[in-house]
């Protein structure tokens, strides 16, 4: 199964869904928000909201062990997540598509982990998985290539934060990328995110920073992301020997 993870903007994507059907799911960390189960191209999805159908959860509190875990609990084995994101480059404009490749963490208060008893350090050299991501790539004009900046939030980053994520070598600043592909690694699933620029990040844009730009640029490009998304999925195949399928091995502590 394959599961969508619908960030800002972006609160169904059923359209061309056949036999659709609505779960709510029940795990360790609390109710999931509502799940779409459809067929899609012949092909099982499960479409998640990451902040609830009516951006009920701000990005530092969405519960998103339970989203995971909703998604492993119903059989999915890999995620396309979108997310929407600030450019730390000029040559990377709003509008634009983003494959990132690697992350630097700066949130701080969030659970990271399902692992809080047991002694587990799973290896995120590359923590996107790489045949989601060559299969994105491959399936319209995207960015190849990009290191993801995740912050706190709820408020937009300093100029003095972007200058430094900029040095740190950051391209892109979101607020709901961590610990999302921590977690999905964690659970053995493959995962992949699909930035779209919504803005540019503070200080690189002359103009004050509003959420009503991120919630324009969505409605302009929601249905070239659903298309990216439509034509990837029809091209996606499961690969059982991805090392993101066998992520636990040797990284658990064994009893001494």
């Amino acid at each position: 199964m394959i599961g969508i993870i619908g960030g800002t903007g972006v609160y169904e994507i059923t359209e061309h869904g056949q036999d659709i059907k609505k779960k709510i799911i029940e795990t360790p960390y609390g109710n999931s928000p509502e799940i779409s189960l459809f067929k899609f191209q012949e092909k099982d999805i499960a479409f998640i909201p990451r902040h609830a159908s009516d951006h009920d959860y701000p990005p530092h509190m969405i519960n998103y062990r339970a989203n995971l875990w909703a998604l492993k609990k119903i059989g999915v084995t890999q995620i396309l997540a979108t997310n929407a994101v600030g450019s730390l480059k000029e040559s990377i404009a709003p509008g634009d598509f983003v494959i990132p490749h690697d992350f630097l963490d700066f949130t701080k208060m969030r659970p990271g982990t399902f692992y809080d008893e047991r002694t587990v350090h799973i290896d995120i050299t590359s923590p996107y998985c790489s045949h989601l991501r060559s299969v994105l790539i491959s399936s319209g004009k995207v960015v190849d290539q990009g290191v993801y900046v995740c912050t706190e939030g709820p408020r937009f980053e300093t100029a003095a934060e972007i200058k430094m994520f900029q040095i740190l070598g950051g391209t892109l600043v979101g607020m709901t990328g961590i610990p999302e592909v921590i977690l999905s690694r964690e659970l053995e699933m493959c995962y992949s995110s699909i930035c779209l620029v919504s803005n540019y990040a503070a200080s690189i844009s002359p103009y004050k920073l509003t959420i009503d730009e991120v919630f324009e640029i969505m409605d302009k490009r929601k249905n070239n992301l659903v298309d990216l998304i439509e034509s990837t999925i029809k091209s996606l195949s499961y690969d059982k020997d991805c090392p993101c399928q066998h992520a636990l091995a040797g990284a658990e502590v064994d009893e001494l």
